[in-house]
């Protein structure tokens, strides 16, 4: 692979599935069809020598059917604050480029995706605590979010939920789980509420999924 790239990005993501998306429990979608808005905060990063860290980005996508079924709409959102060769960076990163085949998730959804929106170039407005799992982001005229805990219908408390992949994963090691609503208006517009939400670290580089334990687990080791 002649591109060198590394995107480690603090993630917030919210499907229109319950919170046992059939994406991670190799299952159908909850209602046949999937629908999606990725939100994300790059941590660290560059390509090709590009820095990439501190600047925000956005995937919205929509399947009519299940994801493997293809037929995809996808569009990318980049902040604006980028420059011209930032701009160029993350959007073949997020467009699923410049990887081994299949590599990670921005390549996989690719695959399925027949058509690509205008990649559009805004102000992105993202507050997340991924450990406490909760989450607001807001693109002007685009999109609104937010996210919290699935709330324990007996303790009333915030309920833990967390996914671990050893392996099998080509998007995390380990994510944290609650419940999120959107509603996009544009060129792909939808709406759900109080459905999927994960928050993870994606750490990708030029060969994959970079397997190292995210700091999210560490009070695995307490």
């Amino acid at each position: 692979m002649s591109d060198q790239w590394l995107f480690e990005s603090e993630t917030y993501d919210n499907c229109n599935c319950a919170i046992n998306c059939g994406c991670q429990f190799n299952l159908p979608t909850t209602y046949g069809f999937c629908q999606s808005a990725y939100i994300g905060n790059i941590v660290k990063g560059h390509f090709n020598g590009t820095p990439i860290a501190g600047l925000k980005w956005a995937a919205l996508y929509k399947w009519p059917g299940e994801i493997a079924d293809g037929n995809g709409v996808c569009q990318i959102i980049i902040d604006e604050r980028a420059d011209q060769a930032q701009r160029a960076a993350l959007e073949t990163i997020i467009s699923g480029g410049a990887c081994k085949h299949l590599s990670n998730v921005f390549a996989v959804f690719a695959s399925t995706c027949s058509k690509f929106c205008e990649t559009l170039f805004l102000p992105i407005d993202l507050e997340m605590d991924l450990e406490g799992r909760t989450a607001r982001a807001e693109i002007p005229g685009i999109l609104k979010s937010n996210a919290a805990p699935k709330i324990n219908e007996f303790t009333n408390e915030p309920f833990h939920v967390a996914l671990a992949r050893r392996s099998g994963s080509f998007e995390f090691t380990y994510a944290e789980l609650g419940l999120g609503t959107t509603s996009v208006t544009g060129d792909m517009e939808m709406a759900f509420e109080d459905t999927w939400a994960l928050f993870c670290i994606h750490h990708f580089n030029q060969d994959g999924l970079v397997r190292e334990r995210s700091g999210l687990s560490a009070w695995l080791c307490q």
